[in-house]
């Protein structure tokens, strides 16, 4: 009898202990602290639907105090009373305002405060009486009941202008039809204002690449100097990929859709380079970024490169040259002119035509500087 009296004993102790426990945990998580509290009531003019005493009061989203109590006006049965308490040090004024906020989508309904001006006064109470904040219309609202009066506002906006809806509604149909009756005309004004705007993709240019002519000089033995040719000089004419034409009056333009494969300048160049490698009779021939030491340079100026429209039309290449020596002294100077008929007036042609006029050209320049050096 003894040994089951001590196990009651500890057991009943255990559950006092529990309920001891909770209770604390409860007081702390509702009453919030062994701080001094102030009263205050909330007066809110519509639904606080959900709220509950111990629900939080919240002050600019700080826990400050719970619920302790929920009355209907006596004056207005639209009126809800909520007293609260809070700490006493929570700066309530009288422009505080109050609304009912959900905290999470499941949580419960509390009151949260948010601060008034600086400059207010504190809410002070009367006597006998705690001090009362009035809440905005809206602020009891919940969501649904938010969501309800802004779906009531929108049937009444669309009831009050449903002819004018209706009307709307109406034109845009008719738009679309004529829209549809249209569409063959609608594409071709949208591909002509593309066209006007350069905004059709245009097919791929015709390139075009010059001839280096195999030369043969007549020698005995290879020529033992090095020699560089320099980019051609050239006005700003020339210095481009496209096939340059001029009219009888002068007028310089492009072939349509044509072009070379590199800018004029740097295409003779190499293709002069390639002309001198074909005659096998210079120890060394290259470019000046290549760094020969060189013995003697080639300078060329190209002062006409292009199609010259007429009756017939033809091409026209000049080119001026001078041989250079390593001490900078001029050892030669002439001018190559070359012209050939161009068959048609067609990119193909014209390309051709100054290929012809460019090799007999080179190779005069390939013989007349290997004569002179």
């Amino acid at each position: 009898m003894e040994t089951r009296a001590r196990y009651i004993l500890v057991g009943l102790f255990i559950f006092a202990s529990l309920l001891g426990g909770f209770g604390f945990v409860y007081w702390l998580n509702t009453i919030g602290g062994l701080g001094e509290r102030a009263a205050y009531r909330v007066r809110f003019e519509n639904s606080v639907s959900g709220l509950r005493v111990g629900a939080a009061v919240l002050f600019n989203g700080v826990r400050v105090g719970e619920v302790t109590g929920l009355t209907l006006s006596k004056e207005d049965s639209r009126s809800i009373l909520v007293t609260i308490d809070v700490d006493r040090n929570t700066p309530i004024r009288g422009d505080s305002e109050a609304r009912i906020l959900v905290q999470g989508l499941m949580g419960s309904p509390a009151v949260s405060l948010q601060g008034g001006s600086p400059a207010s006064p504190l809410l002070a109470s009367s006597p006998g009486e705690p001090p009362v904040l009035v809440a905005g219309p809206s602020a009891g609202l919940d969501l649904t009941q938010a969501a309800l009066q802004v779906l009531a506002r929108f049937d009444k906006i669309l009831a009050e202008n449903a002819d004018a809806f209706h009307e709307t509604i109406t034109n845009i149909d008719t738009f679309s039809a004529a829209l549809s009756r249209n569409s063959g005309r609608v594409d071709g004004i949208l591909a002509g204002l593309e066209k006007m705007t350069g905004g059709a993709q245009k097919p791929p240019s015709a390139t075009f690449d010059l001839t280096a002519p195999k030369v043969a000089v007549a020698s005995r033995k290879k020529i033992g100097k090095q020699l560089v040719v320099a980019e051609p000089t050239t006005l700003i004419e020339n210095d481009t990929q496209k096939i340059l034409e001029t009219g009888p009056g002068g007028q310089i333009k492009f072939v349509d859709d044509a072009q070379w494969a590199d800018s004029v300048p740097k295409l003779i160049q190499a293709k002069i380079v390639e002309t001198f490698e074909n005659t096998d009779a210079f120890s060394s021939v290259g470019r000046p970024s290549e760094g020969l030491a060189a013995d003697y340079q080639l300078l060329l100026d190209v002062r006409r490169f292009r199609i010259s429209l007429g009756s017939p039309a033809r091409a026209e290449v000049e080119l001026a040259a001078k041989i250079v020596s390593k001490n900078g002294r001029i050892v030669a100077s002439k001018v190559f002119r070359a012209e050939t008929p161009s068959q048609a007036a067609t990119a193909d042609a014209a390309a051709k035509a100054i290929d012809e006029s460019f090799m007999r050209s080179a190779a005069e320049i390939v013989l007349w500087t290997a004569h002179e050096i």
